[in-house]
């Protein structure tokens, strides 16, 4: 029996009304991508089941035909942005490139926590403390390039602005594509050093983000542990509010 913590629908069904009513307003660039319960294609995502509910009625939303939000992910790789991550289990994308990332943390019994992105040096960046809150962020960063887009631009042009516009609502942000700010780089401390209760076995380092603002950024690269930092992998704790750092 799965008994997996389930995330309500109800608490995030205005924001799933908003998206849709965007993307059914702006036809011409935006796409909603139907959820498993309404589509008529076979689907081979797998999805946590704490999203089950969302995912039967939503999938996510294409920009001019590029994927900015999907909760839908068909194929999983553990290279490029997650090569930290450790196992599928504890994560979900929300977004990827080859570069780059927006992730939903799973806690051990598969609740969804928060929301982090990951750049190309493989810094985390807390972009939302749960998926509510960065679905939210991304709809208004969706209406501001809807609104903002030229009509008069047409084909490639209008693919290069409505990505600009994304980029400069949201993903330069929370990709970390911006000059970082020092005052928000949160430091991976030593386990002994760390208030986080329960840290798990081999536990090397730990960044609390508890108390930290969005945007909050933490570089696993610069971690001073033992041992090939690629070969390290990452675990969460505090509704993935806080980052472990664990032995390959």
């Amino acid at each position: 029996m799965n008994t997996s913590p389930l995330l309500p629908i109800l608490s995030v069904r205005p924001v799933l009304d908003r998206l849709t009513s965007l993307a059914r307003t702006h036809e011409r660039d935006a796409t909603l991508i139907p959820g498993l319960a309404v589509t008529e294609e076979e689907v081979a995502a797998n999805p946590p089941a704490a999203l089950e509910q969302i995912v039967d009625e939503f999938g996510g939303i294409v920009l001019r035909d590029q994927t900015l939000l999907t909760l839908l992910v068909e194929d999983r790789t553990d290279v490029g942005p997650y090569t930290l991550l450790g196992d599928a289990a504890t994560f979900y994308p929300l977004f990827e490139t080859p570069e780059a990332a927006v992730i939903l943390t799973l806690d051990e019994e598969g609740a969804p926590g928060a929301v982090f992105g990951i750049g190309e040096d493989l810094a985390l960046h807390l972009v939302a403390p749960d998926l509510g809150t960065y679905l939210e962020r991304f709809a208004d960063a969706l209406a501001a390039t809807l609104a903002e887009l030229d009509p008069a631009l047409e084909g490639e042009e209008r693919d290069e602005a409505a990505e600009q516009l994304m980029n400069d609502h949201l993903f330069t942000q929370v990709l970390g594509l911006a000059d970082p700010d020092p005052a928000l780089d949160v430091p991976l401390r030593s386990p002994s050093d760390s208030a986080v209760p329960e840290l798990p076995a081999g536990a090397l380092a730990v960044a609390d983000l508890r108390e930290a603002p969005v945007g909050a950024r933490v570089d696993l690269m610069e971690a001073d542990v033992p041992g090939d930092p690629l070969e390290l992998h990452v675990a969460w704790r505090a509704g993935g509010r806080a980052v472990v750092l664990l032995g390959g």
